[in-house]
């Protein structure tokens, strides 16, 4: 006789621990952003963000550069145009929406993932990832704040959303290249195309360089050198972290964002917490996958 039992498999690896603190001070970053918006336009900060961070790995790293390949160039700039998409838009869109909300919007990009799966390479979301896109996308209308039972984004809210599919493509690329390629190099260069791109995206947008004060500069400094860490860590994590189980930890990002946010003054209503918590919940649960274990069948007991 025989039977089956379903569980969810949740084990931490050291890596998918270091990731967890990277999420903390991903998610802290938020607010600094969003105070940054006063002092200057949200491409220029971007890129002198990540041009801050190229500088610091580029000292750092000096000795490794020379055996540089074609290969790292490759995976490195298109890692780079991604994070410039992703962290442009949502930068540009922290001009008019909090630093809580915009944490909140962007973790719809683990979602979204499982329906440009679908699109592009016809993997069809499973049943797990479909409740987790109605969570997530429940939670996206209780964020945005619907007006007479419609759905009302305005243009904050709508660059945050384009910049999750960003995002996405940052991850599965940092997954589809890691193991490939040395990971100090390769970031380097993903920041130094990252800064690059968003630099030139201020002609488009109408940017000019903004005064240079003291809390820009701390700014920059603070950013560059977190996101030297967080984009070193993540290329070195992922190299044994699957993109699903990274996901799911950084599904932990707009909580701590919206736990920093909340410290510095940031008030939520109370529906859009809930919208919060359920896009957490979306990213998690689309992320989960029931495994089957099956029970050792009983033996009948020897006859005397």
């Amino acid at each position: 006789m025989s039977a089956s039992s379903s569980r969810l498999s949740l084990r931490i690896t050291r890596q998918e621990l270091v990731l967890i603190f990277i999420t903390m001070v991903w998610g802290g970053t938020f607010l600094v952003v969003h105070r940054a918006m006063a002092h200057s336009g949200p491409f220029f900060f971007v890129g002198l963000r990540f041009a801050t961070a190229s500088l610091l790995l580029a000292f750092f790293f000096r000795r490794y550069l020379k055996q540089m390949t074609w290969l790292e160039v490759k995976a490195g700039a298109l890692i780079g145009l991604a994070i410039a998409g992703g962290y442009g838009l949502q930068t540009w869109g922290m001009q008019t929406i909090s630093s809580s909300q915009s944490a909140f919007l962007t973790a719809l990009y683990v979602p979204v993932v499982p329906l440009l799966q679908w699109i592009f390479l016809r993997r069809p979301p499973g049943l797990m990832a479909w409740i987790g896109i109605m969570l997530a996308f429940t939670g996206l209308v209780l964020v945005a704040g619907p007006q007479d039972g419609s759905l009302t984004l305005n243009a904050g809210e709508i660059a945050t959303l384009l910049s999750t599919l960003a995002i996405a493509a940052e991850i599965i690329l940092i997954s589809r290249f890691a193991g490939q390629v040395d990971v100090r190099r390769v970031t380097l260069i993903q920041l130094m195309v990252a800064s690059a791109c968003a630099f030139v995206f201020m002609i488009p947008n109408g940017e000019s360089v903004p005064t240079i004060s003291t809390p820009l500069l701390l700014s920059a400094l603070g950013l560059g050198a977190a996101s030297a860490l967080i984009q070193v860590t993540m290329n070195w994590a992922q190299r044994s972290v699957s993109p699903t189980r990274a996901t799911v930890i950084y599904a932990g990002e707009p909580v701590w964002a919206g736990v920093v946010g909340r410290i510095a003054g940031e008030r939520l209503p109370a529906a859009a917490l809930l919208g919060g918590a359920l896009i957490v919940c979306g990213v998690i649960v689309s992320e989960l996958r029931l495994r089957r274990k099956k029970a050792v069948p009983e033996q009948a007991p020897l006859e005397p």
